[in-house]
């Protein structure tokens, strides 16, 4: 099973990105992070035609999830239960025997913002949601755009980042809560080379320096995990005309569990 998580930063203008993608790399589920569609203009029979089940969920200009999966997805689940909150950045289905979980985290803007104690409730709000998923299903797949890049080797410059949005020890922490509830970071169950991040911004040629952050991510359940035999970043759609400012992280499983190191 090959799964692909992508921030496409407006589906509308990186659709046709995306169906290379799917043409070339054929993944069984893909979970996408701002789609910044209304749920009555997602390109339904674009994905149906070429095998793919769709489930979504999205709002005008901003945020918007949704999974594309080859197999029929159940069990959907739109947004954190028990929490309110208009913004459309989760969504959730089970697809062959996968409790796949898309998570679009909120940025933060700054620390001490309101919007960076949004993060912070929102993350914990997601904790205990996840630890109740984790206690229903043995494989689960916690994936999306977390923006947090959780730890130093995560980016470019931690001097330069130190202590702000994305890299500030609260976020750090709430990413770790997450991992202690038995949650693997898929990419780091392989050796990797140094400096591969998922996120670049579109100023200062941050793509062409490597100026980035790694800060999308595929947490797995201890199941999943031994079934897990690579994790990569796939850089390709980041050289695109027009590109997203982030990068397709690609992970498959197998049933030889060995492979995950």
């Amino acid at each position: 099973m090959k799964l692909t998580t992508w921030n496409v930063n407006s589906l509308r203008v990186r659709l046709p990105q995306l169906l290379t993608l799917l043409e070339t790399q054929r993944p069984d589920i893909v979970a996408l992070q701002e789609t910044k569609l209304t749920d009555d203009v997602f390109p339904v029979e674009v994905f149906s035609e070429r095998g793919y089940q769709v489930a979504f969920s999205g709002q005008k200009t901003y945020n918007g999830v949704a999974l594309l999966s080859r197999q029929v997805p159940a069990g959907l689940q739109i947004g954190v239960p028990g929490l309110d909150d208009p913004q459309r950045r989760v969504i959730a289905a089970t697809v062959d025997g996968v409790r796949v979980i898309c998570l679009y985290v909120p940025n933060g803007q700054a620390v001490g913002s309101e919007k960076y104690d949004y993060k912070l409730s929102w993350l914990s709000a997601v904790r205990v949601w996840l630890q109740q998923e984790l206690a229903t299903h043995a494989r689960v797949a916690v994936v999306g755009d977390f923006n947090i890049a959780p730890e130093d080797r995560d980016v470019h410059s931690p001097e330069r980042w130190a202590g702000q949005v994305l890299v500030s020890a609260p976020e750090r922490e709430a990413f770790q809560a997450l991992l202690d509830l038995g949650l693997k970071d898929a990419f780091r169950l392989f050796e990797q080379p140094e400096r591969v991040f998922s996120w670049w911004n579109y100023g200062a040629l941050a793509f062409a320096r490597n100026w980035g952050l790694r800060i999308d991510h595929i947490l797995v359940s201890e199941t999943l995990a031994r079934e897990c035999r690579s994790c990569t970043v796939d850089l390709e759609p980041r050289r695109h005309e027009r590109p997203s400012d982030h990068a397709p992280v690609v992970a498959e499983f197998g049933e030889r569990g060995e492979a995950a190191g």
